[in-house]
């Protein structure tokens, strides 16, 4: 026994995967959501599978990645795994690199907040 796919509309994706309809709508223009199903009527319709590349998408963007890196990463990875594994790994690895330095920045920029916080708190009246 065979199980129907289950789909999804645009809104059903864009409310489960945090994406706004115009950037699910760029993310397809630009190519990095590939192949999206349409209904007969014409509609885009949305896969369980559609919604995990979202969330690896959604992670990318998060950590800020730049499209470019993106739609390089999305290339790679239809290219199907032995073919494209190493330079998959070798991109993520530089972008998780840049990651890391932007969580250390983070983390000075932070200490710098606190101090001045602890200061403010210092000076204030009983």
């Amino acid at each position: 026994m065979t199980t129907a796919t289950r789909y999804l509309t645009p809104a059903e994706t864009a409310e489960r995967s945090g994406f706004s309809l115009d950037t699910l709508r760029y993310y397809e223009r630009i190519g990095l959501l590939a192949d999206v199903g349409r209904a007969p009527s014409g509609h885009r319709r949305f896969t369980e599978d559609d919604l995990q590349w979202l969330g690896i998408l959604r992670c990318l963007r998060d950590t800020g990645m730049p499209i470019a890196d993106m739609l390089r990463y999305a290339e790679l990875a239809r290219t199907g795994d032995k073919e494209s594994l190493a330079e998959r790994i070798a991109l993520l690895e530089k972008h998780d690199t840049a990651v890391e330095r932007q969580i250390a920045l983070l983390r000075t920029q932070q200490g710098h907040l606190r101090g001045k916080i602890d200061w403010y708190r210092s000076i204030l009246p009983d």
